[in-house]
């Protein structure tokens, strides 16, 4: 879920940038990218990859 996140921030990013859009500091397409690169390696270090539902051990 978190790489899926972190592909829609990248797009969003590219394309603030691709369309020279004029945005404020929060919301420029390096700091989305950044958010995006933090979604990617939470992503990759295994966070939110599993469900925490209950396992039935018996």
């Amino acid at each position: 879920m978190l790489g899926i996140a972190a592909a829609v921030l990248f797009f969003i990013a590219f394309v603030i940038n691709a369309g020279d859009i004029t945005t404020n500091d929060v919301f420029s397409s390096s700091n989305i990218m950044l958010i995006g690169l933090g979604l990617l390696a939470l992503h990759v270090a295994g966070v939110g990859g599993t469900w925490s539902g209950r396992s039935r051990r018996r």
